[in-house]
């Protein structure tokens, strides 16, 4: 076994602490990867909370790794010691389902191993990126460009691909009105993504002070959602609503500001289930989707075209030691528009 250093919640709701583990040994068909920056994503505080259920602790969170390549196993032909490498939210899925087989792999009928607070195959919980090593199998490891700072970079495994691909999905592109629900770690990267797409991006916010940043960021409209004059204008408007809000609030407000057709894409998972008033989808033939990451090839596809245009997240980059504070932060929505913990303070 492979000692490990990282920080960890003990039970939930319990402020995370410094916690030693080991990893397994390298396999032959297994990278051994020296952690440099490790994002930190919305649902890392949901399940540390244990808000969702079914967390595992001690848990170690961080699903948007990126870091240095320093032991690959004999069977490996993708990648060699020294290159930049990354991991995104799952490591290892049954590999022979429908889905699997698609290159879908989050949607594996089995279930697909988170790389935090799930279980192996041997039934072993997994720990995430908040440590200063990571194992993962070849197969589910990415290839990560050095055209790009590796902090910026480290949030796409999370941020980037849940919002890239329902915008392949639903092929999003010129001549598309596209609404953008929230501006934070998942929205900016919405509007970076859709704007270089060709859309037309409008973003919707509870906070007028946003609106600065939602045009420096790409957005060619801002619409205050509390001002009800703004809210009309765009009524029976967007082809698209991406939908990256996680806290709890009222669908059918936003449903009536798509036009025939449109669809609202669901991204963030409020507490409770939301009510959904089916006239406001029947009137307008208008659909409510969801969507979940992405496969390792879509992931792929979207590292490498964040490289070739110079897209990275908006950071901020701490110390480990940070981390509770910056989870109380991040809650306030005082984060722009993502923290990043510098690996080098664990």
């Amino acid at each position: 076994m492979i000692p490990v250093k990282g920080y960890a919640a003990p039970k939930a709701n319990i402020p995370l602490a410094p916690f030693k583990f080991d990893r397994r040994e390298v396999g032959p068909h297994d990278i051994q990867i020296d952690i440099k920056y490790c994002g930190v994503c919305h649902s890392d505080i949901h399940q540390v909370r244990d808000e969702w259920g079914g967390s595992i602790f001690p848990m170690v969170p961080g699903h948007e790794i990126v870091g240095t390549i320093t032991k690959v196993g004999s069977g490996v032909t993708k990648f060699k010691v020294g290159e930049t490498a990354g991991i995104g939210c799952f490591v290892d899925s049954c590999r022979h389902c429908p889905a699997c087989l698609a290159g879908l792999e989050q949607y594996c009928e089995v279930g697909m191993v988170a790389t935090y607070n799930g279980r192996d195959k041997e039934g072993q919980p997994t720990y995430g990126g908040y440590s200063n090593q990571i194992i993962v199998d070849e197969k589910y490891t990415l290839h990560i460009s050095d055209k790009l700072p590796l902090s910026g970079v480290a949030p796409l495994l999370c941020a980037g691909i849940t919002t890239y691909s329902p915008l392949m999905q639903w092929k999003v592109g010129k001549g598309h009105k596209v609404a953008v629900l929230g501006l934070g770690g998942l929205g900016h990267m919405a509007v970076k993504l859709a704007a270089s797409l060709g859309a037309e991006v409008t973003v919707l916010s509870t906070s007028a002070s946003k609106k600065v940043d939602a045009e420096k960021l790409g957005a060619h409209h801002f619409v205050v959602t509390s001002d009800a004059e703004q809210v009309k204008a765009v009524n029976n408007t967007f082809d698209f609503i991406i939908n990256t809000i996680s806290a709890q609030h009222e669908y059918n407000f936003y449903l009536q500001m798509l036009k025939l057709d449109g669809t609202m894409i669901l991204l963030g998972v409020p507490p409770e289930a939301p009510t959904v008033a089916a006239f406001n989808l029947i009137g307008k033939r208008r659909r409510l989707a969801g969507s979940l990451i992405g496969g390792i090839k879509e992931t792929q596809e979207m590292l490498d075209y964040c490289a070739e245009r110079g897209i990275t997240s908006d950071v901020e980059v701490i110390n480990i030691d940070y981390i509770n504070e910056a989870y109380e932060r991040m809650i306030k929505g005082d984060v722009r528009y993502r923290f990043v913990i510098d690996m080098a303070s664990l």
